[in-house]
């Protein structure tokens, strides 16, 4: 079953005492192993173990019981509870420090003071898991023991991740302004395959900008073979280009 009991061992040793259920079914029932539940029964496992009745508990009806003990190869089905009980979620307070790793949090927070001023002192409370009263005690050098504390990455140290830290740098970076370059260059992308010299689309490329240079070539030799001039068009010209200085004599 995917769903299993509360306290499975203590559920399945009350199940082998009290009931005739085969220990395929109790093991079922219990999320366990068929072996392990032999082993219950024979005393090698779960000893000084109490048992736990799953009918008391609501886990289990006397009916279900009945079920399995007729039919060797039935399936318990535990019950489900009808009151939906809201999971509490975590709060974004400090993260909790291990006893033996608290001793080196005043190390952690005078490393990011000194490298990271950016960060707000909310971040420096989630990265390392103190407090405002101590980041202003290791700031202002008035910590108990601040001659010997001594800047250490608190990556290094195991209070956060490199991840973590990051995040919360540029994260802080971006609220600060810093790292905008309004005319910084372009990023520069994969060249297309049609400007790599020797690719097949370049050949390609090449072989279709000298079809359409010689298309254009060729139409414009046909414009202007097809323009024609009539006789008379062209004595007009003439005559006018002859007129021209003969009125300016008599002008004169």
């Amino acid at each position: 079953m995917s769903n299993a009991p509360l306290m499975p061992k203590a559920t399945a040793v009350w199940l082998v005492e009290n009931t005739a259920l085969t220990f395929r079914q109790i093991a079922d029932y219990c999320n366990l192993h068929e072996l392990e539940v032999k082993g219950i029964a024979d005393g090698d496992v779960a000893t000084g173990i109490k048992g736990l009745d799953p009918v008391t508990g609501g886990q289990l009806t006397r009916d279900e019981i009945e079920k399995g003990e007729a039919d060797p190869t039935y399936a318990l089905k535990i019950l489900v509870s009808k009151v939906n009980i809201p999971v509490q979620k975590s709060t974004g307070g400090p993260r909790y420090t291990p006893v033996s790793r608290r001793g080196e949090r005043p190390d952690a927070i005078m490393w990011l003071l000194r490298n990271h001023p950016e960060l707000p002192e909310s971040t420096i409370m989630k990265l390392v898991g103190t407090t405002k009263t101590t980041i202003a005690a290791i700031r202002d050098r008035t910590h108990w023991n601040a001659s010997n504390i001594k800047p250490v990455d608190p990556v290094s140290l195991g209070l956060c991740s490199q991840l973590e830290l990051d995040f919360a740098v540029q994260k802080a970076a971006r609220k600060a302004g810093k790292g905008q370059v309004p005319d910084a260059a372009p990023v520069r992308t994969l060249i297309p395959a049609a400007e790599v010299l020797g690719t097949v689309a370049n050949v390609a490329a090449v072989a279709a900008a000298a079809a359409e240079a010689e298309k254009a070539v060729t139409a414009e030799s046909a414009k202007n073979d097809g323009k024609q001039y009539s006789a008379d068009s062209v004595f007009a010209k003439l005559k006018g280009l002859k007129l021209e200085p003969s009125e300016e004599t008599t002008k004169e």
